[in-house]
């Protein structure tokens, strides 16, 4: 699990935003220019900027830079951590629901019936 609620957050403030998602479905296609990155967008090289750098600073993408390019790329590590989250938050819920069906299997070989309610004339 992720102990570092801070990260967690970074990393899902980042992914809130629709265009940043984009930005990463781009970076699949591998390292992209912040002007090739940007060429689909309708907003401001600047405004693709202060995209990048939120996904920077959640550690979703690393940034290099050759003379005056800059060079984008996906980090996979940054996804992975989201994954490891979002397994051990589903492992609590399938032990929740596993307690559920036992306890309902339980009051079925009991002969329990719930559906009907207390007027079983009816």
């Amino acid at each position: 699990m992720v102990n570092n609620q801070r990260a967690i957050n970074a990393l899902f403030a980042a992914l809130a935003d629709p265009t940043r998602r984009r930005i990463l479905m781009r970076l699949r296609e591998g390292e992209l220019t912040v002007s090739a990155l940007a060429s689909p967008f309708r907003i401001s090289l600047p405004a693709i900027s202060r995209h990048l750098r939120i996904l920077e600073q959640a550690r979703l993408i690393r940034r290099r830079r050759r003379g005056r390019l800059h060079l984008i790329r996906a980090r996979r590590a940054g996804l992975e951590q989201v994954q490891r989250w979002l397994t051990h938050l589903a492992a609590g819920w399938r032990f929740s629901f596993d307690a559920l069906d036992k306890l309902l299997e339980e009051d079925q070989e009991k002969g329990g019936d719930h559906d009907r309610g207390s007027n079983k004339d009816q």
